[in-house]
């Protein structure tokens, strides 16, 4: 009998790294679908630093967490190989929250076609949640206007840069944040970023005030850490702050302390913190919105691919490490 793998979660992140003994690999038996099921083949798998949330025990969050003992959550892409459903045929891709497996039975919910020869790499990396995020979290909460500037932390990240993208398109001031030298050079030479901060070396005060000299509008934060101060020292009046990600404090023991609030006051700046599980509802208009962009090639991006299933449990800590170069995939 032909046998697939998944992967599930049996223990809790601790502070510091992933470790594979959170997981447990499982052997099973490929399944035969029932009556109005499909079978499908995952052939791309998304790794998001939303997961690392999701690992937690957390009920109060904006997704409940994934209980011990079941498979993993991710978003993925996978062929469709046997179908006994009247909406599914043998070969149609779909996408669509698949988990750590190889093999998903399923009765269609949740499930969307993609059209034919659609590059998987693309639809993760742009048209699935990373480009659902940045172009819910620019244009739904951050209001950006020609001529103003705005700081995105994680610039290089799979989120960031779309984000940095669509706000250059819309002549925006863009000042990126990334940890080394080669995502600074990526984000400003290849995506067209006005400037980047480094920040493990560089004086983030200096650099602000040269790249952001008439203050910053609009701040979409990703990642926490110190920037987020330095960042808050410089908004403008009625500025906008877009609080997506804060994975510095994800597997920190004790969270980083934010900036004072009397800025807010006098400067009457708003904040907003938002995950896209509330805009799910609203992808096809997101996706209208972003694929002008894509199509008149003002959104580059690029991928790292994992290779195989095992290598989702380490490949989470590249999230932590810098280590990633582009939106994570695990190809199956």
């Amino acid at each position: 009998m032909k046998t697939y793998k998944s992967i599930r979660l049996v223990s809790r992140p601790k502070p510091g790294p992933i470790t594979t003994d959170l997981f447990k690999v499982e052997q099973k038996v490929i399944p035969t679908p029932g009556p109005e099921q499909i079978l499908v083949k995952q052939t791309h798998m998304s790794l998001d630093p939303a997961m690392i949330g999701w690992m937690h025990s957390d009920t109060e969050s904006y997704i409940p967490p994934v209980a011990l003992g079941d498979v993993m959550r991710s978003s993925g892409l996978g062929e469709v190989v046997a179908s006994n459903h009247s909406d599914f045929a043998v070969g149609d891709t779909v996408r669509g929250m698949l988990g750590w497996t190889e093999y998903l039975l399923s009765n269609g919910k949740g499930l969307s076609k993609l059209p034919p020869n659609v590059d998987p790499e693309m639809a993760l990396a742009v048209f699935a949640l990373p480009g659902l995020t940045a172009t819910q979290g620019l244009f739904g909460f951050g209001d950006p206007k020609a001529g103003e500037t705005i700081v995105v932390s994680g610039a290089a990240g799979s989120v960031g840069s779309i984000v940095g993208q669509l706000a250059k398109a819309n002549d925006l001031n863009v000042i990126g944040v990334a940890g080394d030298q080669e995502k600074c050079d990526w984000i400003c030479n290849e995506l067209g970023f006005d400037g980047a901060i480094n920040y493990k070396i560089d004086d983030i005060a200096v650099r602000l005030k040269e790249l952001a000299a008439n203050g910053i509008d609009i701040y979409f934060e990703n990642t926490g850490g110190p920037i987020q101060h330095h960042v808050f020292d410089r908004m403008n009046t009625h500025g906008r702050i877009v609080v997506c990600g804060m994975i510095s404090d994800y597997t920190s023991a004790t969270p980083s302390a934010g900036p004072n609030w009397i800025p807010l006051i006098k400067k009457r700046i708003s904040i907003r913190g938002f995950a896209m599980p509330d805009h799910f509802g609203d992808a096809a208009q997101l996706t209208e919105k972003l694929t002008p962009y894509v199509m008149s090639g003002k959104i580059k991006f690029r991928t790292h691919v994992l290779e195989g299933l095992e290598s989702a449990m380490d490949g989470l800590n590249l999230f932590f490490n810098g280590g990633n170069r582009g939106k994570l995939i695990v190809k199956l």
